[in-house]
């Protein structure tokens, strides 16, 4: 299947994280908290030491994060989401943030030739269950280029 970097694997990454990985799918896992780390490791993810290690070679990478600042400093950072990855990689961002972080956020991505969607999530605290995506997601690469619909694999809302 298809190889995922996940940022942030507290209450909400940590069971989406899980749900990636139930589904067959190779995740790497970052996140400061190694208590977080410890959890998702649990459920198959391959924890990765840094940013960059999580991000290399990946088809996609999610971000889930609580605050902007997290979020501008994972993805603006020296070693960050911008710096590490390859611009064929999707970056979908579900973090907690405010309208002006999520709009850097995609202004950066785009102006470095990133694919990026804002995606927010509803659920809780025991991991979400839905993804709410802004624009159309045009991918030649993940998971098939004959699709622009993309199967995260996550339960759905009934």
């Amino acid at each position: 299947m298809s190889v995922v970097a996940w940022i942030g694997l507290g209450n909400m990454g940590g069971p989406m994280s899980a749900n990636m990985v139930a589904a067959g799918h190779e995740v790497r896992g970052f996140d400061l908290n190694p208590d977080a780390v410890a959890v998702a490791v649990k459920t198959g993810v391959t924890a990765a030491r840094s940013i960059s290690d999580a991000v290399a070679d990946a088809d996609i990478v999610f971000t889930m994060l609580p605050k902007g600042e997290h979020a501008r400093a994972v993805y603006f950072g020296d070693e960050g989401v911008l710096a590490a990855a390859d611009k064929a990689t999707l970056l979908v961002d579900s973090s907690t943030i405010d309208i002006d972080t999520a709009q850097a956020l995609h202004d950066a991505a785009a102006t470095a030739g990133f694919r990026f969607v804002d995606a927010p999530v509803s659920g809780g605290m025991s991991g979400a269950i839905r993804f709410y995506t802004r624009g159309k997601v045009v991918t030649t690469r993940w998971p098939d280029p004959a699709t622009s619909e993309i199967d995260l694999g996550f339960p759905q809302m009934a």
